[in-house]
């Protein structure tokens, strides 16, 4: 049986590919996660996007006891939302958050996560690449812990 991976993005990252290129590229996620599909075909891979901080809470409850990992952008929900810390802390799949800029070279306000102390480890600054890089840690490590 496949390992069943979800991949949730936050807020105005439905606008890659519009939106500031020279940071995030030219490319659409959707695009990306096509080319992911293909790559990663052993995955029984999902996406999920949205900009509302509730829906995305809601998104975390509803996977976070039958999915077997989660790769979670939570664009600027990162340095904000108690809510999504304390979704990913109540949930059972491990969780990666994933950053597609360095938040350490951007404004001193993103440099403060609120939601990695819950998850299992963080990827920032190398790009949509970032995902893949994920994805082959739960490949590597489908018998991992939570915490």
């Amino acid at each position: 049986m496949p390992l069943k991976i979800i991949i949730i993005n936050g807020p105005n990252l439905n606008l890659l590919g519009k939106r500031e290129p020279e940071i995030y590229g030219s490319r659409t996620f959707e695009e990306f996660f096509q080319d992911l599909k293909n790559k990663f075909s052993q995955l029984d891979l999902h996406y999920y996007q949205n900009n509302v901080e509730g829906e995305l809470v809601n998104k975390l409850h509803e996977v976070g006891f039958s999915f077997d990992g989660i790769l979670l952008n939570a664009g600027a929900y990162t340095h904000t939302s108690v809510a999504l810390s304390d979704a990913i802390a109540g949930i059972q799949t491990p969780v990666i958050e994933v950053h597609i800029s360095n938040i350490y070279k951007r404004e001193e306000f993103r440099h403060k996560s609120i939601i990695s102390k819950e998850c299992i480890g963080m990827i920032a600054g190398l790009g949509l690449p970032g995902y893949e890089l994920g994805l082959n840690y739960f490949l590597q490590h489908h018998t991992f812990n939570k915490k």
